[in-house]
């Protein structure tokens, strides 16, 4: 039974074609005209079939590109049009493979797969640089901007990281003080505080950095404090409570005890404070304590 096999695999081997790329093959002729059916351009012969990705990638992998072709040619849906773009490149037609993908941009398609599609073909290129600009800021898009910075350096290594973080706050304008989490990870910690000084950031998150930081990295966690309760009084936050706004301001005096600027930090938050409109919630929290009218 084993020498069977053994011949088996020398026959595949001897016809020059590999065991899986045969494989393939036959899958894609039990798929293929049902395939070409559902995929008619005659409304009368299309429809759905639940074989047709299976179809289209069994053709991709047994490099059976011009019946891939034949059988997008009148397709207009991205989901399966990927598939002619994903032919293209392994025939060394890589920037053809990308002008299509670029053309089939639009309210019907998913932009991440269109940029992660062409990215892959130009880094299996070894064209890592034009990868990087043109996609890869753009295709590993996260739930956190922290999450998306990991994603977009785990790919490319060989870019300096402040150089990604600072490219990928230019990619989201107006939104710089989400980037603050970046920025304290890489421990850029006056960057940080820039960012968040005409940019809205999560005043717990700025509250945390206040707390966790206010004996390694007093100035910053001063600063981040200080952040967090004028974004407070700007009503930021989602579901804050007192305690968010005496965490963030007892974070921020014990940075300043460290600093030796209780009095300077102290009279800082007063005058702030005092500029809330109305009575602010803040000011109704700490009102007392700073003495305020």
């Amino acid at each position: 039974m084993n020498a069977g096999r053994t011949g088996s695999l020398m026959t595949q081997s001897q016809r020059g074609r590999p065991l899986a790329q045969e494989l393939a093959s036959a899958w894609a002729d039990r798929l293929l005209e049902i395939t070409r059916l559902a995929l008619s351009p005659d409304k009368s012969l299309r429809g759905h079939y639940y074989g047709i990705t299976a179809c289209l990638d069994a053709l991709l992998r047994a490099g059976r590109y011009a019946e891939l072709y034949d059988v997008l040619i009148s397709e207009k849906f991205w989901s399966y049009k990927r598939w002619t773009v994903k032919a293209l490149a392994p025939e060394g037609k890589a920037d053809e493979a990308i002008q299509i993908a670029e053309s089939n941009r639009g309210p019907w398609t998913n932009d991440t797969d269109v940029n992660l599609l062409c990215e892959g073909i130009l880094l299996s290129l070894g064209r890592t640089e034009e990868a990087y600009r043109r996609y890869g800021l753009y295709a590993h898009r996260a739930g956190t901007y922290l999450a998306t910075f990991r994603a977009v350096a785990k790919v490319y290594p060989s870019v300096p990281r402040v150089q990604i973080f600072s490219d990928l706050i230019e990619t989201t304008p107006g939104e710089e003080g989400k980037w603050f989490a970046t920025a304290k990870e890489l421990g850029l910690y006056d960057i940080a505080l820039k960012l968040v000084r005409n940019s809205p950031c999560d005043p717990k998150t700025l509250a945390r950095a206040a707390r966790d930081f206010a004996e390694r990295e007093p100035a910053f966690a001063q600063g981040a404090g200080f952040a967090a309760l004028y974004w407070l009084t700007l009503g930021h936050g989602y579901e804050i409570t007192s305690i968010d706004v005496w965490g963030a301001y007892h974070s921020t005096l014990k940075a300043a005890e460290h600093l030796g600027s209780i009095s300077d930090t102290k009279a800082r938050i007063r005058e702030l404070v005092a500029q809330e409109a109305g009575s602010g919630f803040v000011r109704l929290i700490l009102g007392r304590e700073l003495a305020l009218p």
